[in-house]
């Protein structure tokens, strides 16, 4: 939050002027942006309690931007609508620091 503003107010304000100013509608601006229509009209409506940044930047990505120009106090000057937003690959899952090791097999353990 800055200035007394809500950030997530202040994105979907600001999604919302960028992809008027393109003469964009929500549901060709999503497609562009790799998102749903309606997960894209709830960011731009607001009702999002929290948005990811990978989020912010595939918006922003999607207007020729970087994240911190979308989020800055002061509007970005010239924008390009660019073509659909892939998602980056992820070099390892997640899922593997986030799961437990198998138990290796043979002698079951003691029990204590």
């Amino acid at each position: 939050m800055f200035a007394g503003v809500n950030l997530l107010d202040h994105l979907a304000a600001r999604v919302r002027q960028l992809r008027q100013r393109h003469g964009l509608t929500q549901e060709e601006f999503a497609e562009i942006a790799g998102f749903s229509y309606k997960f894209y009209q709830q960011i731009e409506a607001g009702r999002k309690k929290q948005v990811w940044l990978e989020t912010v930047e595939r918006l922003s990505a999607s207007f020729g931007l970087e994240a911190w120009q979308m989020l800055a106090p002061e509007e970005p000057g010239r924008t390009v609508v660019a073509g659909p937003v892939k998602r980056q690959a992820v070099a390892e899952p997640a899922s593997r620091y986030l799961t437990r090791p198998a138990r290796r097999s043979g002698r079951p353990k003691k029990r204590r």
